[in-house]
């Protein structure tokens, strides 16, 4: 029996938890999976098969494909990335998550080494049409009387984010770029082998904002460079790269995009992607609805085609429109139409 070869296509993305609501917006939307952030799954310390299975279950009985895992919480694992006392706790937890999301049949696990979290500096400002977006401006970040401006997903009370679960850190930590990088090797060396063994691809998405360092702690997935030396890092068919479009054009713009595209993709680097853009690059940017940010998504979208991806792409960051949800299913339907286009126009080329 032939397979059909793999191609693009899109998901619905960011889903906590799989609802008869997702599923409905999923299937009128036309696509073909989901794919979920920090899942509302038991567990204080990792997760186990039964949930897993479960939830991959419940998606495949409704007729779409459970496309990846994206996040664990991050009391998962913080200590390993600040090198903590209880990282060797810890790792053991993170290799067991990661073998039992291979049990469950499922095949891609999202995930960051982002200890400082995600900052922004303002929130739901006014964007085309008065769309609510979010930004970030360094000066600000860094400016110590403007602190109570700054924003930091998964942390901060005041994002009222209902699709992270459990998330912290450690308060009042200091790390260098140096140590951070050690910490990332280590933690690499340990989870690389058991994610061959249960075959579950580790997608990296890059720091966002990419900036060296924030709060005093560095931030090391911040260029197109540093993307490839961590799937070096621990040479594995298994190590790729959850490809953050908005983060990567925060960088520099369309041609670090394009850069990472024309560098991951041939390789098979390249697990999924997130379509979504931003207008200005660091120090200063804000995100934006897809065609009016620093890259052309037409030409992008060629790009991956060009360079071999064949993976799943999702929406993110999609702005507020009128009478949104929080989870935003007017902006993400916006974005996931554009996609969809997108994707039949360079897909008939």
């Amino acid at each position: 029996m032939s397979t059909a070869p793999a191609q693009m296509r899109i998901a619905v993305g960011q889903l906590p938890r799989i609802t008869s609501d997702a599923i409905a917006y999923a299937k009128q939307l036309g696509v073909s999976g989901v794919q979920l952030n920090t899942p509302d799954l038991p567990g204080e310390h990792r997760w186990e098969v039964a949930d897993l299975r479960a939830l991959r279950e419940r998606v495949e009985a409704s007729g779409l494909r459970l496309e990846a895992i994206e996040n664990l919480p991050n009391q998962f694992f913080e200590h390993c990335m600040l090198g903590g006392s209880r990282r060797e706790a810890e790792i053991g937890h993170v290799c067991a998550t990661i073998s039992n999301i291979g049990h469950a049949g499922i095949r891609v696990l999202g995930y960051n080494f982002m200890p400082g979290s995600v900052w922004r500096t303002w929130m739901r400002r006014s964007g085309r049409g008065d769309a609510l977006v979010n930004g970030f401006d360094l000066a600000v970040a860094e400016d110590p009387k403007r602190s109570d401006e700054v924003l930091i997903a998964r942390r901060d009370k005041r994002l009222h984010d209902p699709w992270v679960r459990g998330a912290h850190l450690i308060d009042h930590v200091e790390i260098s770029l140096s140590a951070l990088w050690q910490n990332y090797r280590w933690f690499m060396e340990r989870v690389v082998p058991v994610a061959e063994k249960a075959g579950v691809t580790l997608a990296l998405h890059p720091d966002d904002p990419p900036v060296t360092v924030l709060g005093g702690v560095a931030r090391i997935f911040s260029s197109v460079a540093a993307l490839e030396e961590a799937v070096d890092i621990v040479p594995s068919d298994m190590s790729c790269v959850d490809l953050c479009l908005g983060t990567v054009s925060e960088m520099g713009g369309e041609s670090a995009v394009l850069q990472a595209i024309r560098s991951l993709g041939p390789r098979g680097k390249i697990a999924y992607v997130h379509f979504r853009d931003v207008r200005g690059t660091v120090p200063v940017f804000e995100e934006c609805f897809l065609g009016e940010g620093n890259f052309k998504p037409l030409r992008v979208m060629r790009a991956l085609r060009d360079n071999g991806f064949t993976g799943f792409i999702l929406d993110d960051h999609a702005p507020g429109m009128v009478d949104d949800s929080d989870y935003g299913h007017r902006g993400r339907a916006h974005a996931i139409g554009y996609l969809q286009g997108l994707l039949e126009a360079v897909q008939d080329e």
